[in-house]
């Protein structure tokens, strides 16, 4: 009676939830699978996704411009595809420079018009500007955005173009001008941020001793601070790691890090969920029931507050009391490690936060992960698992491709096969 229970709160859980279950990071996509469509051309004005360009959901903020003396001019990289014509006016060479993002969505556009259209290719008239001529914040500053027609300039063709160009990959795509099609994409950066992982190594936890641990060294069946409650307010308790979601010790990612008034600094993936109070708020206060709700690292901004664990003057804390988050920064650092405690909260640098990633509510992630805690209680482990993705999250994952809609989670925490 037992098994059939567990197979059907397994199933109900990954119908409702299973891109969540990669702790921080999705996999390589999700959607449901959908019989082969004939593609719409995009109307004159049409932008696609819905959404302005540099938004979460399309292109993401700007970011700075690029000058070939800057630190990050090596972001970019030449492309020299004999399938696409470079119109090159000013003839240095700087419509072909590009992030690696933008040529790799660009080489798979150039073999779409190809294909469609035998005899014809793709032609870029406009890539990266080293010379200020496009509007403020342009993405084209930073390698980013290409304008594009086809090498026969017949307009007739623009409105399929600039279909093919959603179908490549391309993050936001707008037909601009009777004269051409804008295209861009994420920075690097920000593809870099959603991929795998969920707190560096060098964070710490703290153990039922009062010591503290680096995550890197943290082991399943050790005990560390946690909060009892489900939007993370309430007591906190010494809670059981069961299992990690993921962990890769050697992988480079970028982090978002959120720094408080209090002190505490705390990194963690984009699409990984953080406990904050909405409105006004006391720095050390208490937060009421209800007054909690789960956002995704990169859409924490200053002036909300998280829960810490200690006061300025180091104080440690019964309870979780709020903090105002000062700032927001993006960086890089080594190792991705997403712990599932018994209570799905863990105090990491002294924030707490949630165990899971990609769907904004928590308390359905944690649901999600019932099965998991079922089997634990039974058996003492969730089964032998090394370094990666843990076997119960490719599994939520693989059921997830074929039940759910990507449309219902972070944007950064979903890449279509396609892309």
């Amino acid at each position: 009676m037992l098994l059939p229970t567990l197979v059907t709160c397994l199933a109900g859980c990954a119908f409702l939830l299973s891109p969540g279950s990669e702790g921080c990071g999705p996999g390589r996509g999700y959607g449901k699978r959908r019989s082969p469509r004939k593609l719409a051309p995009l109307a004159y004005k049409q932008f696609s996704p819905n959404v302005a360009e540099k938004t979460l959901g399309a292109s993401g903020r700007y970011e700075g411009k690029i000058t070939r003396i800057s630190e990050r001019f090596k972001e970019l990289t030449p492309n020299y595809n004999p399938d696409i014509i470079f119109k090159d006016e000013e003839n240095t060479g700087a419509d072909r420079m590009m992030t690696q993002r933008c040529k790799d969505k660009l080489n798979s556009l150039a073999i779409s018009v190809m294909n469609l259209w035998p005899g014809v290719r793709l032609r870029v008239t406009e890539g990266w500007d080293e010379d200020g001529h496009h509007s403020e914040e342009s993405l084209h500053y930073e390698g980013r955005a290409v304008d594009i027609t086809t090498s026969d300039r017949d307009r007739n063709k623009y409105a399929m173009l600039a279909r093919l160009a959603v179908e490549a990959g391309f993050d936001w795509v707008y037909y601009e001008s009777k004269a051409h099609i804008h295209c861009s994409v994420k920075s690097d950066h920000s593809v870099a941020a959603k991929s795998g992982g969920c707190f560096p190594g060098e964070a710490l936890v703290t153990l039922e001793s009062g010591g503290q641990k680096s995550i890197s060294d943290l082991r399943p069946g050790e005990r560390v601070l946690a909060s009892a409650s489900s939007d993370g307010s309430g007591e906190l308790i010494y809670s059981e790691v069961l299992a990690f979601l993921d962990r890769d010790p050697s992988t480079w990612k970028f982090f978002y890090t959120l720094q408080t008034e209090a002190g505490a600094r705390l990194s963690l993936t984009a699409a990984h969920l953080v406990f904050v109070s909405e409105g006004n708020c006391s720095e050390g206060a208490v937060p009421a029931r209800g007054a909690l709700r789960t956002v995704y690292a990169s859409e924490a901004q200053p002036g909300q507050c998280v829960l810490v664990s200690e006061g300025k003057a180091g104080q440690r804390h019964s309870e979780g009391r709020l903090s105002r988050i000062t700032r927001v920064s993006l960086r890089e650092s080594r190792g991705a490690f997403a712990p599932l405690t018994q209570e799905g909260t863990v105090v990491v640098d002294g924030v707490v936060a949630s165990c899971y990633a990609v769907v904004e509510q928590h308390s359905l992630a944690h649901w999600a992960f019932s099965p998991l805690r079922i089997i634990h209680s039974w058996t003492g482990s969730t089964g032998s698992h090394s370094d990666g993705i843990h076997w119960y999250s490719q599994l939520l994952h693989w059921l997830g491709r074929m039940l759910l809609d990507s449309g219902r989670f972070h944007p950064l925490g979903v890449a279509q096969d396609n892309r």
